[in-house]
């Protein structure tokens, strides 16, 4: 019994990996899903069991450095992928609504499987994200929905990169990196310290940032269910990007106004703006302990808040 269902299973298993695309086979990580899951398995026992354990008995390592010179080259890679996705199709071949992938050898083609892969592989560098939580001791941040994003979204995007590297499908990607250039500077600005404070005006329109992009990948998605006929291969890639918008925009939407319209998790500056005008707000606690994206508003001075690539839009990470 239990070898016929060890069978099966090496069956599906085999059926599963005859459609990866072949030319996708040939980078890093993408022969089988075997090397990925383990990645991601190691993440999840490092920020969830080792980590913690190392550094309990710790002082939070700085870092400032560090994180300054990741966030930016996040944003420069980021550029770098909504290029070659705008050149790579979006910009030439594709009419923006139902576009097959191209699985010929063209230069454009294979151009567009090589951005397909540096979009995921981009989401295993962005691990470092919550790594930076863990040696910097703020446990806080290391909520449900950021493990969420950082350990299910990667595994089921190498299944989309692996059959589908490209055509209407990725668009999501195209505008998931366009939001992380500005996402990424923002955080790269707030490492650097409380002499950029004054060009971090604008944090609270990054949350209305997000919206946008859940808004525009679920509407591009959604023209799939009302046309006649479209004749790209990966319907279920389809269902997934429309759930996964729609899912994320319900969830900052809500951020939004709890944060926004209840005032219940303004920043510390803004908490005594509203003290100085004559109008409290009662939840001092939650303007503390806000954060964005993984970073979390220290407690203890507007200069830490900086250092610590600080900000209000929430404990939610990108998606």
């Amino acid at each position: 019994m239990l070898q016929e269902m060890g069978s099966h299973a090496m069956d599906i298993y085999d059926y599963l990996l005859s459609g990866i695309d072949p030319r996708m086979t040939m980078y890093p990580l993408m022969q089988t899903p075997v090397a990925m899951s383990a990645i991601l398995l190691c993440y999840l026992f490092f920020v969830l069991y080792l980590g913690p354990r190392i550094m309990a008995n710790r002082k939070p390592l700085q870092l400032k450095e560090a994180m300054i010179t990741y966030n930016f080259a996040l944003v420069a890679l980021s550029i770098f992928i909504v290029h070659e996705f705008l050149m790579s199709g979006w910009l030439s071949t594709y009419t923006w609504q139902c576009d097959p992938v191209d699985t010929s050898d063209s230069p454009e083609a294979t151009r567009m499987v090589r951005v397909a892969w540096l979009f995921w592989f981009s989401k295993i560098i962005e691990l470092m994200d919550t790594i930076f939580f863990v040696l910097r001791k703020k446990d806080g941040q290391i909520t449900f929905l950021h493990i969420f994003h950082h350990s299910f979204m990667p595994w089921t995007w190498w299944w989309g990169v692996a059959y589908a590297p490209g055509g209407m499908g990725s668009f999501h990607a195209m505008i998931n990196c366009s939001v992380h250039i500005v996402m990424y500077f923002y955080y790269g600005l707030s490492a650097a310290g409380p002499r950029f404070q004054k060009f971090l005006w604008w944090k609270k329109y990054m949350t209305a940032i997000q919206l946008v992009q859940f808004v525009l990948v679920s509407l591009h998605a959604t023209q799939y269910y009302f046309m006649d006929t479209c004749d790209y291969q990966f319907p279920m890639v389809i269902h997934l990007i429309w759930v996964y918008g729609t899912f994320f925009f319900v969830l900052f939407s809500n951020f939004w106004i709890q944060a926004y319209v209840k005032g219940k998790r303004l920043p510390k500056q803004d908490l005594k703006r509203s003290l100085n005008g004559g109008h409290a707000h009662t939840n001092g606690k939650h303007s503390e302990n806000g954060t964005s994206n993984g970073h979390a508003i220290s407690k203890k001075s507007d200069s830490s808040q900086n250092e610590n690539g600080s900000s209000i839009l929430s404990k939610m990470k990108k998606a």
